[in-house]
């Protein structure tokens, strides 16, 4: 059963993941054994599935991000959704609802490197790409998890 001491030491790890137990603990009102404690369930729960670090893949020489939405070909899916994480290029791939059924978040170090990754894509449908000019900044602070009941 997750709790709200559980709530708050997610949201203090969703800011920075690479704090202590003691640090994390000091902030949530814990100590670090406890922290530790709390931590480790919520990974076997498999509520912290995975702890990441976040890439400017613009300072590596990648000047272009975007978002490719397809429309698979009837047929093609099962063999898309195959190779499509073989692409280098492809950062996430999902599986969505609408005019399309596969959103790819991109990136490219130039024009040419995306037109030649649209040219393979479009052996198995329609695309329609969507250039990343900036993120968007979220205030995590407002982000609200809630306990079910």
């Amino acid at each position: 059963m997750i709790d709200t001491l559980d709530l708050k030491i997610l949201k203090v790890l969703e800011k920075n993941s690479r704090l202590s137990f003691a640090e994390i603990g000091r902030l949530v009102g814990l100590s670090p054994s406890a922290t530790r404690e709390r931590v480790q369930k919520l990974e076997e729960k498999g509520v912290i599935s995975n702890y990441t670090v976040e890439i400017n893949s613009r300072l590596l020489g990648y000047d272009i991000e975007a978002f490719i939405s397809v429309k698979v070909f009837h047929g093609k899916l099962k063999s898309f959704l195959s190779v499509v994480g073989t692409y280098p290029e492809v950062k996430k791939a999902y599986r969505i609802t609408g005019g399309q059924n596969v959103q790819l978040e991109i990136i490219a170090k130039d024009r040419l490197q995306l037109q030649r990754l649209i040219d393979k894509i479009m052996e198995y449908g329609d695309t329609l790409t969507q250039l990343i000019l900036s993120e968007v900044e979220i205030d995590k602070e407002k982000t609200t998890y809630t306990i079910s009941k």
